[in-house]
């Protein structure tokens, strides 16, 4: 780990985790909240930086809308989502006086937005930063790169849907964390089936296999599939805790499965060697 005084408010943070889509409307959100949950009651600190500046759903996603950032000598104080101070959250949505304003930017506002984010942010020890992307790749993608690479090693989380419109997207996304030198952790397949709760049985209401089929031909891992799920939708409208809440539900071994390929993956550690965050306990 290097000093404070190179790498300033991410000096205490161990992974970088860049969830990512070339298609709009799959989940990145979604996976981004639950994944932060999964790993905060994994027993690991996490903080979430939302960078989706036009779109910024995951204060109202975990039931942190309206809440204010303050100031302290280290500069912005992220907001807290519970007592313990193991999840954390900054976002452009704290920022604006009204939570229906349309942010109607050009790119070097939004990327100067984004480069303050991680310098002037104090984010503190953290195991994860979850970083919350747009969809395509953008102004806002390249900036984040540019700010976040000099703190360490990067690994994005590439989400899509089932159906081949929106596989045929991702992989552009593919393509660009390539170009950009971004290492890819997996593929995770959102809206994968919708498990019915009074029968069991699973609908593939957008066509299957397309997120496996996509890392299989990338040659990147596959990190599961998570269903279409009511409580889940429920759990996202109300701000809560989804893995705390709701653990019989069909998405929730789901999401507790990608976190644990996170925890243990190959993908955080050095070659030969063993997770450096040691098993996964949710």
């Amino acid at each position: 780990m290097q000093g404070a005084g190179e790498h300033g408010n991410l000096a205490g943070v161990r992974h970088v985790l860049l969830v990512l889509s070339g298609k709009g409307g799959v989940g990145k959100s979604t996976i981004t909240a639950e994944l932060a949950l999964a790993l905060r009651h994994a027993g690991r600190k996490v903080g979430i930086l939302d960078v989706d500046l036009c779109g910024p759903s995951v204060p109202r996603m975990l039931g942190a809308q309206g809440r204010a950032v303050h100031q302290c000598d280290g500069g912005w104080v992220p907001v807290f989502l519970d007592r313990d101070r193991s999840i954390c959250l900054m976002s452009v949505g704290f920022l604006l006086e009204n939570p229906a304003e349309a942010v109607v930017w050009r790119g070097p506002k939004k990327s100067a937005l984004i480069k303050q984010f991680v310098s002037d942010v104090a984010w503190g020890e953290l195991d994860f930063l979850l970083v919350d992307t747009p969809p395509g790749t953008s102004d806002e993608h390249l900036s984040a790169l540019e700010a976040l690479r000099p703190h360490g090693p990067l690994g994005a989380v590439v989400v899509t849907t089932p159906q081949a419109v929106a596989v045929g997207d991702v992989r552009r996304e593919l393509t660009f964390c390539r170009k950009t030198g971004l290492r890819v952790l997996g593929v995770v397949e959102n809206m994968s089936g919708f498990v019915c709760p009074h029968c069991a049985e699973c609908s593939h209401v957008f066509s299957s296999g397309g997120g496996k089929e996509l890392a299989q031909h990338a040659g990147v891992p596959f990190l599961g599939s998570v269903p279409l799920d009511p409580q889940l939708t429920r759990s996202l409208e109300e701000g809560g805790d989804f893995i705390q809440d709701f653990p019989k539900s069909p998405a929730f071994p789901a999401l507790t499965s990608i976190a644990q390929h996170i925890l243990e993956g190959h993908a955080l550690s050095p070659p030969g060697g063993s997770s450096p965050l040691g098993p996964c306990t949710v």
